[in-house]
């Protein structure tokens, strides 16, 4: 067992059923991942990431202009701003 076989193991199909076992998915950033504590943590930061990074539709602000046109409210004063409105 070399590291030709190491790089080979994460390429196969009973490596990437195992991650989908743990609920994971993008499997091409567990590479040299050797242990499932380390894929389980690693997991739960991107999710956390992600999470955070998440743009939440109800924290959106909306504006209406005089027709009763609903837009993001930098739209609407980018639109003000250029005497659009």
């Amino acid at each position: 067992m070399g590291r030709r076989a190491f790089d080979k193991h994460f390429n196969e199909a009973r490596h990437v059923h195992g991650l989908r076992c743990l609920g994971i998915t993008n499997t091409s950033l567990f590479r040299d991942i050797t242990s499932i504590e380390q894929a389980t943590n690693l997991w739960e930061k991107i999710q956390r990431e992600a999470k955070k990074n998440k743009v939440d539709d109800g924290s959106i602000v909306q504006m209406e202009d005089g027709e009763g046109n609903v837009m993001p409210e930098k739209v609407y004063y980018d639109l003000q701003k250029q005497g659009l409105l």
